[in-house]
């Protein structure tokens, strides 16, 4: 019989805001390497990234990469899902000092130097901040739906800027959860059934979401130098991201200082690609870049 994969709710003390953390690992975590996911703008780490749903035993992300042989953690920053929600404009730098907290517990917790970190959108800002700031703390970096400053989404998003800047959180209907997954990404690649889990996941945890980060993502881009990210380092992102894209990337990747670099665009998804069709080819790609480490 195979070991099972283990689920298990940790809590990081962060100043006053005490943050959540939730591991997967399959069998024992001793001796693994670590991983850390970073989410976006939306949703905390848990309902994006161990998304769970009948019949759909590849969905995912965190059992994915506990089955590639990782000890995988994945943070709540401040004002998402299960962490505490200050009534303030959150800040992408907020979110790297949180980023920071979690990332050293953790390194306490298994007694490791450094760990290998998964960023999603937003959470390739603070994310790359974080790398800038603490280099020596990661091993590999995963710079994944990595937005820059003329990302097609981000022009239609300008329009509502006003909107974000008015209040530090907007309410979400259950259906408004799933609006990512479509944008500039054909229907085919989206499985109603895992939408509908997203939205459930997701409004059952936050009925609101931040608007500090769509305030410094329309207003303060770019908030990542490359050059100062010395790590080795891969660029992924799906195929019709309205996000990510290679002409509006490449410069970034091209600056990146350390010759062990990869950029890869993978069929079958959008800016929700580990959601969609393409995820298994996602989860291949970022697996086989971390166990290169």
């Amino acid at each position: 019989m195979s070991e099972p994969i283990l689920g298990s709710e940790h809590t990081v003390d962060h100043g006053p805001i005490r943050l959540s953390v939730w591991e997967k690992c399959l069998g024992s975590p001793e001796g693994k390497p670590v991983v850390v996911l970073a989410h976006g703008s939306s949703a905390g780490g848990r309902e994006c990234f161990d998304l769970q749903a009948p019949g759909l035993d590849d969905l995912s992300f965190m059992d994915a990469l506990a089955r590639q042989g990782f000890d995988v953690f994945a943070a709540d920053m401040r004002g998402f899902g299960r962490s505490t929600r200050p009534e303030v404009h959150l800040s992408t730098e907020e979110a790297s000092a949180d980023l920071a907290a979690v990332v050293e517990h953790i390194c306490a917790l298994r007694g490791v130097a450094q760990v290998n970190l998964v960023a999603w959108s937003w959470g390739t800002q603070y994310g790359g901040q974080f790398v800038m700031a603490h280099p020596e703390r990661v091993a590999r970096y995963v710079s994944y739906a990595q937005m820059h400053l003329d990302s097609p989404d981000l022009k239609l998003r300008r329009e509502r800027l006003a909107i974000f800047q008015r209040s530090p959180y907007l309410r979400v209907a259950e259906g408004g959860w799933t609006l990512r997954f479509h944008s500039l990404t054909p229907p085919e690649v989206n499985d109603p059934a895992v939408l509908d889990a997203f939205a459930t996941a997701a409004s059952a945890v936050q009925d609101r979401t931040p608007t500090g980060a769509q305030v410094d993502l329309l207003t303060r881009l770019p908030l990542v130098e490359p050059t100062r990210i010395p790590v080795p380092t891969l660029m992924v992102h799906g195929q019709y991201d309205d996000v990510a894209d290679l002409p509006g990337l490449w410069p970034f990747f091209a600056a990146l200082p350390n010759p062990d670099k990869q950029y890869t665009v993978v069929p079958g998804g959008g800016h929700m690609l580990h959601l969609q069709a393409g995820r298994r080819r996602l989860h291949q790609v970022v697996g086989d870049f971390l166990r290169l480490a």
